[in-house]
């Protein structure tokens, strides 16, 4: 088990990230906010929606492999239903640190990705925002990591088959 800052600090390492979910009408849209964060912060940051060909005045892509030299990281910010397909795009592209963001809400969690993930040598973290964690956060989001502590994980399991769920 890793402790969820150390996961954290490796996954916002990366520097090529993508972030699914992000919509064309974004008011406060949660992958939008992390999208629009991440940009702001120097991360090379790729908007997935299949629906989409540009959000946040960018290029989006309908999926993972259209990125064009790959991404190194996923944020994972659609509907649990679906984020089961993205960890398996992950999978065969050999992305190997996935974030399924939570706030308040369910939000994009799904215990069956997290597992797939997992099996397949992904680091996934279930839970919680990337924006909770420095050096991305603000007050408002660390203050939420405290609020929402259920919803971030405090620790990350491993990735064999193996390694208990949480």
């Amino acid at each position: 088990m890793t402790p969820v800052k150390q996961a954290a600090a490796e996954f916002l390492a990366k520097k090529r990230i993508a972030v699914t979910g992000v919509s064309r009408t974004p008011k406060d849209h949660g992958s939008n906010v992390v999208y629009k964060r991440l940009r702001d912060r120097g991360y090379q940051v790729f908007a997935i929606n299949p629906n989409a060909g540009q959000v946040e005045g960018d290029r989006c892509y309908h999926d993972l492999k259209s990125v064009p030299g790959g991404v190194e990281a996923v944020v994972i910010g659609t509907r649990p239903e679906t984020a089961e397909a993205t960890m398996r795009e992950c999978a065969d592209l050999g992305i190997k640190h996935v974030w399924m963001h939570r706030g308040p809400g369910a939000g994009s969690v799904s215990a069956a990705a997290a597992q797939y993930g997992r099996q397949h040598g992904i680091t996934v973290i279930d839970g919680g925002c990337p924006l909770m964690f420095d050096p991305t956060a603000d007050f408002g989001h660390k203050v939420m990591r405290h609020m929402f502590a259920g919803h971030v994980p405090r620790q990350v399991a491993g990735t064999s088959a193996r390694s208990p769920l949480r």
